[in-house]
């Protein structure tokens, strides 16, 4: 009993020494956002703002495009989600009609699953370079719109919708979108708010592919925007830790909010 009890303590001590591990550099990151960067490195190191001010987030819009890069972040956000719909339009096919191929074609889609994005990045580079929609917006969002995960996803779950819910749909004269719209996918609500996390996480903090495809800066992202500020304001770590600071809360802030379903999320997707 007392080498149980031992052995917790010992677990719950690891644990939180992980916990401070991980909690401590996000926190000092927020607070050295908000110090003057005279303050930054004072020796001994304050924890709390002597004075603390809001100074290096207003000079993120003055000295930078943030607010461009802010507004392109976001476009390409909404448009993600354009893309979720046309990966829960793809998932349904595969979950509940029957055509030539069906099975040969999805297992096309899972491979495409595992070829790494950097070794596409070329090919859909040159593709898009021929179609003129490299340094566009359109050139960033389209690559990205439907992906083989969401897919699978999409169909692994309508899957265990009931078909005869679908029939007695059409049986009562409901067009197939009609169906697909107003009984699909509102059954398919958790994983719809799994994949709507997934996407906007992952168009939030798209970086590589906006800064390969465009060469003007007004269609840079928060992230892109970031990684400048480190080359142009490389010294100023006040600075850069309030581009951090700005670029990560938001992410924590739809994380806290959409936790239970983010670890649906991974429950279903089979990430444990």
């Amino acid at each position: 009993m007392k080498e149980n009890r031992k052995e917790k303590v010992w677990i719950v001590l690891l644990l939180l020494i992980g916990a401070a591990a991980m909690v401590l550099p996000f926190l000092w990151m927020v607070v050295t956002s908000f110090k003057p960067e005279s303050e930054v490195f004072n020796i001994p190191p304050t924890l709390i703002p002597k004075h603390p001010t809001l100074g290096n987030y207003i000079e993120l819009f003055q000295k930078m495009n943030f607010v461009v890069y802010l507004k392109n972040t976001f476009v390409i956000a909404i448009f993600s989600f354009l893309g979720l719909f046309l990966n829960a339009l793809a998932g349904y096919a595969f979950a509940k009609f029957q055509f030539p191929g069906k099975e040969k074609l999805f297992y096309l889609v899972l491979a495409t699953m595992m070829i790494p994005g950097q070794v596409t990045m070329i090919p859909v580079y040159l593709m898009l370079n021929e179609m003129g929609l490299t340094n566009t917006m359109a050139g960033i969002i389209l690559p990205g719109l439907v992906g083989a995960f969401g897919i699978f996803l999409f169909r692994q779950f309508m899957a265990t919708i009931p078909t005869e819910l679908i029939e007695a749909a059409r049986l009562d004269g409901a067009g197939e979108f009609r169906i697909f719209w107003q009984i699909i996918l509102p059954e398919s609500k958790p994983v719809l708010a799994v994949q709507s996390i997934f996407t906007f996480i992952g168009a939030w903090n798209s970086f590589l592919w906006p800064l390969i495809v465009a060469n003007d800066e007004r269609l840079y992202t928060l992230s892109v925007g970031l990684a400048l500020l480190k080359g142009q304001h490389g010294g100023n770590f006040a600075l850069q830790m309030a581009g951090s600071a700005f670029l990560v809360i938001p992410i924590i802030i739809v994380f806290l909010f959409f936790q239970k379903y983010f670890v649906k999320g991974i429950t279903i997707s089979g990430m444990k």
